[in-house]
Formats: C-alpha cells, sequence, structure tokens
C-alpha cells in the first residue's frame, strides 16, 4: 500500500458506471494511497445514491448533496427544496452542492439556474455547512451571487476549476478554496492551469479526480477504459505539486490537512 494519504474532495462513486465493481475500485484506491473520499450529489435522484454509498463506508466516505445546474428544474417547488434540505441534513453529507451555473451546456435556463443555485446557498446558510461549487463561462454572474453571500457561508470549493489567472484570482479573493482535477493533465484544454496552479496558497488547495469523468490525458501507459477512478488521484497530484514546485509528500500533506478541515472529516483508522 502506498505510503500517500491523500482526500478525493470530488467523486462521482454512485454512477453506475461504478455498479459492477465499486469495491475494487475502492481497493484500489486505498492501495494508492487514496485514503478518503467525497462523493459527490448532483441531483435529487444522485443524491440519495451518494449517501448511500458514503452510509455504507462511514470510515473512508462522506458526500455532498445537491443540484448541478443541469438539474436545476428538479428545484422549482417548494417541495423539492425541503427534499433537498432534508436529504442535506444527513450526517453523511458535509457540504451543500454541487451548485452553481453552466453557461455552456445550457441544460437549464439560465434564470433557473440562478435561483436554484441561490436556493442551495441559502441551505448552506441555514445548515452551516459548506458549499461545493461549480462554474463554466458563467464567472460574472456567478461571483456576483457569490459575493453577496459570501459572508454568511461557513466556506466553499470552486471544484473542477479550469478557468483562467484572472478567473482563480477572483475565487481566492472571494476567499474560495479551489479543487483541482486531471483537467490539469490535458495538454489540449488544461495546459494554462499548469502556470497559476501555484497561485493557490497551501491551505486553500485541494485535488479531485470527478470520476468516472477527466480520465488524465496523459497517462502512460493508457488504461483500457476511458473511466476515470480514484486511484489516478496520486497521478494528478504529481502534476500539480510539480507545476507547484513541490514534492509529492508536501503536496499530498497540506492538501489532505485541508480537506479534513474544510469538509470536517475525521482522519481514519489503520485498514
Amino acid at each position: 500500500m502506498s505510503a500517500l494519504e491523500l482526500i478525493d474532495i470530488g467523486i462521482n462513486l454512485g454512477h453506475d458506471t461504478y455498479d459492477g465493481d465499486r469495491e475494487a475500485v475502492l481497493a484500489r484506491a486505498l492501495e494508492a494511497g487514496v485514503r478518503q473520499m467525497v462523493v459527490t450529489g448532483t441531483s435529487l435522484d444522485g443524491t440519495p445514491k451518494a449517501i448511500e454509498v458514503a452510509r455504507a463506508h462511514p470510515e473512508r466516505l462522506r458526500a455532498t448533496a445537491g443540484c448541478h445546474p443541469h438539474h436545476a428544474l428538479e428545484l422549482e417547488t417548494a417541495a423539492a427544496v425541503a427534499q433537498l434540505a432534508a436529504l442535506a441534513a444527513s450526517p453523511e453529507v458535509v457540504a451543500l452542492g454541487e451548485c452553481g451555473l453552466d453557461y455552456y451546456r445550457d441544460l437549464a435556463p439560465r434564470d433557473v439556474q440562478r435561483h436554484a443555485f441561490e436556493q442551495q446557498l441559502e441551505l448552506a446558510v441555514a445548515l452551516r455547512k459548506p458549499v461545493f461549487l461549480h462554474v463554466r463561462e458563467a464567472h460574472a454572474d456567478f461571483i456576483a451571487i457569490l459575493r453577496a453571500r459570501r459572508d454568511s457561508l461557513v466556506d466553499a470549493v470552486a471544484h473542477c476549476f479550469t478557468g483562467s489567472r484572472e478567473e482563480m484570482v477572483d475565487c481566492l479573493d472571494l476567499g474560495l478554496a479551489i479543487g483541482i482535477t486531471g483537467w490539469i493533465c490535458d495538454e489540449r484544454r488544461g495546459h494554462h492551469l499548469l502556470d497559476i496552479v501555484g497561485l493557490v496558497p497551501p491551505g486553500r488547495l485541494m485535488i479531485e479526480t470527478d470520476g468516472p469523468y477527466l480520465l488524465p490525458r496523459d497517462l502512460n501507459p493508457k488504461p483500457r477504459s476511458r473511466r476515470n477512478e480514484p486511484m489516478y488521484l496520486p497521478h494528478i497530484a504529481g502534476v500539480i505539486a510539480k507545476a507547484r514546485g513541490e514534492s509529492l509528500e508536501q503536496l499530498a500533506a497540506h492538501t489532505t490537512a485541508t480537506a479534513r478541515a474544510f469538509f470536517g472529516l475525521t482522519p481514519p483508522g489503520v485498514f
């Protein structure tokens, strides 16, 4: 087993692509040094699955509860908001989200996205839990909505950050944490992150796979499957560490400490 101690703060472990081998995925992650994970809830149907998966492994897993902007239409009724609030109050849930804005795909009308985002931020304030955020091509509205509520939020992380230097500075100025995925390993779209990830101070940086999505493109040898999973987190961490001028051990130490403080995670015992 690896001596590393890493935390994957964003893994869609409830996704059906893991249904056939979820226990094996967890075992491979542990062997690679991924000690704990936060399972992402992205919809009213997906959040209960995330909680169920986390509940089955209380020593290693926690969950988030939220509606991704693609699912913003799900929160149009008071009953739906109450349903999400009840899910978010579960002891396994350590953050509200994934929530935010996505103007790239526009799978829900933008005004509906903004309203759903605001509702979930209000739940986070009421429940005193941090927020797990998504933004794509909606930076100005995203920052404006957050700025109006930032003082009331326990904390917030810009999950799977893919933006520009200026956008990162805006997020850091607002006191957000930054989550970096294997997007940084993508020479087509994520190369710019190599130049700016060093802007994030220790205590504000966390790492994640966002599996089953975003398999690092620079894995060698390339896996047969295009499915991403937590065992690849050390590879992502190594790329980030090199870009920051740190050792892998240094990066692991401060990102793990940050994740535990942010999500209120207790270090697991000996497995």
